[in-house]
């Protein structure tokens, strides 16, 4: 178990990182890379500031919970999306025993949350996937659009926090569930890259190229409030 343990939180994790890392940075790359006015029609470098600005604002308001048309629309969908999206940024980024780990491999750590807050987001979480998993499966119009890759994905999202959970719970079998939950999260950094959860850094990327867009094509600079979003 010892040596297990060493293994997966000493060059397996790093190994999981370097690829996490690297892989975004080069989808990020290749993304600004493929981007042509010609093709797109939006003149980016003489309307720069312009462009940045409507990158923005396009960013932060699909950011903010319920800051567009689009999830006002949807308001259940919506509080699970963010719910499940707050619980998959914090506990990773905050955890305590995540916090141990970093502090023995780089030698600094950041704050931690209080275990009843990590706790809390981690159930808010797996019920927030799994409300995302049954909406899927319920609505027709959902379900025709969804693959068994979709599953996979929400599932391998999932996976950490339920194995998580469960060796945070001492549940029987503590080992098992603790080596498993190290498992799952570094499979998920490895594999984040090359699927769709290249979104965690592509989001940024193509909500503000949308922007850029709006502001400089499409008058958006000079529609202040009526902003289309």
């Amino acid at each position: 178990m010892r040596d297990v343990y060493s293994l997966l939180t000493g060059p397996l994790l790093g190994i999981s990182l370097l690829v996490f890392f690297g892989g975004m940075a080069w989808r990020i790359f290749w993304y600004i890379k493929g981007l042509d006015w010609r093709l797109e029609r939006v003149a980016y470098r003489p309307y720069m500031k312009r462009g940045l600005k409507g990158a923005v604002q396009s960013i932060w308001r699909w950011l903010v919970p319920y800051g567009t048309h689009s999830w006002r629309q949807h308001p259940f969908f919506a509080g699970a999306f963010f719910l499940f999206h707050l619980g998959a940024i914090f506990v990773p980024l905050f955890l305590a025993g995540h916090m141990v780990i970093m502090e023995r491999q780089l030698g600094f750590s950041l704050p931690a949350l209080p275990q009843i807050v990590s706790d809390v987001l981690t159930l808010g979480t797996i019920a927030a996937g799994g409300f995302i998993i049954a909406r899927r499966l319920a609505l027709p119009e959902v379900r025709i659009l969804t693959t068994l890759y979709d599953y996979f994905i929400l599932c391998l999202s999932l996976a950490p926090f339920v194995t998580g959970f469960l060796a945070a719970a001492n549940a029987p079998g503590y080992d098992f569930w603790l080596l498993l939950h190290i498992l799952c999260g570094e499979l998920f950094l490895i594999l984040a890259p090359f699927t769709k959860l290249s979104h965690i850094a592509l989001f940024f990327m193509s909500r503000g190229q949308l922007g850029m867009d709006y502001a400089i094509k499409r008058g958006g600079e000079f529609r202040g409030t009526s902003f289309p979003w």
